[in-house]
């Protein structure tokens, strides 16, 4: 703010309203102020924006003054309007848009408040001479399906309802990670190796995921649990998970079954770690439960309109999958359900060829902070917004409604994050799998020529120079191998050398 004295300096948009009636909503990624002066200069923060304009963008004294301008430069923020809307007089907002009855702000407006207040605005139907979009393509990810509303002559595009909808806002990072084809990527990869070795390397993959999945919540579960959550991942493809009784069906699945439910949570739950007896530390406060029936209901519907909207996969599993962990549906099992969600909707969508796994849990896991970061993005803002108690049996009450924040989520750190996630986990874990096993196929029968050893022997002596760096150490060959002479084991570790140094198929 060099050369600019604070007096000189206004809010307007979003923050200008927020300062106005002292709402508690979480700060918009972008915020506006207006100084004095002729030039407009941009600050960048992480994801954080702020812009300060020159004085001949102030937009006005009034609250819809600010109310269009905060459309126009901030971004549509569903969550804010939800909470500044109902505080701007019906009286302010129904002059605003008679007298601008053509005007593609004032359409949006219109509709933004009856649909998020549920009230209607004594205003006749519009009579624009055609209808404007709801929200800018331009600005966010939106519906390819949008259904036009006569009486504001506006297309919703919106990627759900008034119950649940995500917003994810088209940074360059995204529109980057869009542009890699990483569908291509991935079919590309499953073409190039013979269908045995791709057989195996899923095998191995799909057992890798699960056991990623439950690592991350430091869960060890045993091989029948293992099992049944191969089988979930194998079903993904086919399967729609995201509809109530299939929810339910999973949380019985995956968790131990003296925790099964048969119905959404009843109880106000949150997400903490225990410091020692009797103090907790609160990492995210979920929504209250006679809030959840109507945020699983809108989330399915959101998924339904990504769907048949044709929202980029990756974009719609991070809203839906990150969307379902944030409402927390369950007592138990929530993490799990939201990792299965992804690859249940990247599966059924065709972003993965069929059969074909990509480990995102992997990934995550390799990569915790990231993981991390991308969920408290959401969780943050809740937990320093909420007023809450806990009981001394650990029992939370939370005392203000925060259901705008819940309902209206911000989901572009979680997609960016998700992307990232499936980016590596192709180009990690997929080709390192199959790189491996495909070096395997050719060093084997090159080691079965030196010595002619049993399979488990053989691969033992691999497994054991591969994680000592091609070598054979002294104490394993005692162990192990004590039958075979100097000249063996330096011939057998020069097949190894040579069987994994070639390039790999899925590069060539």
């Amino acid at each position: 703010m060099s050369g600019v004295s604070r007096d000189e300096m206004r809010p307007a948009g979003y923050a200008a309203l927020l300062e106005r009636f002292g709402n508690s909503g979480a700060p918009n990624w972008h915020r506006s102020i207006v100084a004095s002066g002729t030039v407009r200069r941009t600050e960048r923060a992480g994801m954080t924006v702020l812009d300060v304009y020159p004085a001949t963008y102030w937009p006005g004294d009034s609250s819809v003054d600010h109310l269009e301008f905060a459309l126009k430069y901030d971004g549509t923020n569903l969550a804010l309007l939800a909470s500044l809307l109902p505080a701007i007089s019906r009286e302010e907002i129904t002059r605003y848009v008679r007298s601008r009855p053509t005007g593609k702000y004032a359409r949006r407006i219109w509709y933004f408040y009856e649909m998020l207040t549920g009230e209607q605005l004594d205003v006749e139907h519009s009579i624009g001479s055609g209808f404007v979009d709801l929200v800018d393509p331009e600005e966010q990810y939106t519906s390819s399906i949008a259904v036009p509303v006569r009486r504001q002559k506006v297309r919703d595009n919106l990627l759900g309802d008034v119950r649940f909808c995500p917003t994810i806002r088209r940074t360059p990072r995204l529109e980057a990670m869009r542009a890699k084809d990483l569908t291509s990527r991935a079919a590309q990869l499953a073409a190039s190796y013979p269908p045995d070795l791709l057989r195996r390397a899923l095998g191995y993959l799909y057992t890798k995921e699960t056991k990623s999945s439950f690592e991350i919540e430091r869960i060890r579960p045993n091989a029948s649990r293992i099992e049944r959550f191969v089988t979930l991942l194998q079903a993904a493809s086919t399967e729609d998970f995201c509809v109530k009784p299939q929810l339910i069906d999973l949380q019985n699945q995956i968790v131990e079954p003296r925790f099964k439910e048969t119905d959404y949570r009843t109880n106000q739950n949150y997400v903490g770690e225990s410091l020692g007896f009797g103090r907790e530390r609160v990492h995210y406060v979920c929504p209250r439960p006679e809030q959840v029936p109507d945020l699983m209901a809108g989330l399915i519907e959101a998924h339904g309109r990504m769907e048949s909207g044709k929202l980029h996969p990756v974009l719609e599993a991070a809203a839906i999958a990150y969307g379902f962990v944030f409402v927390h549906p369950f007592e138990d099992g929530n993490g799990r359900i939201h990792r299965l969600l992804i690859h249940n909707i990247l599966s059924r969508r065709g972003f993965t060829p069929a059969g074909v796994i990509v480990p995102v849990s992997a990934a995550m896991l390799r990569q915790p902070a990231d993981y991390d970061a991308s969920l408290e993005a959401f969780s943050r803002p809740i937990v320093d917004l909420a007023d809450y108690s806990l009981d001394d049996q650990g029992r939370m009450t939370v005392q203000n409604d925060l259901g705008p924040l819940y309902r209206y989520p911000d989901m572009t750190a979680q997609a960016e994050a998700l992307f990232q996630f499936v980016e590596q986990s192709i180009e990690t874990d997929m080709v390192e799998e199959l790189d491996f096993l495909a070096s395997y196929d050719r060093t084997k029968p090159a080691m079965q020529e030196i010595v002619d050893m049993p399979d488990r022997e053989l691969n033992l002596f691999l497994r054991l120079c591969i994680q000592n760096n091609g070598v054979l150490s002294s104490a394993k060959r005692s162990a192990h191998f004590s039958y075979l002479t100097d000249d063996e084991v330096r011939r057998l570790e020069q097949a190894i050398a040579e069987g994994f140094r070639r390039p790999p198929r899925g590069n060539s």
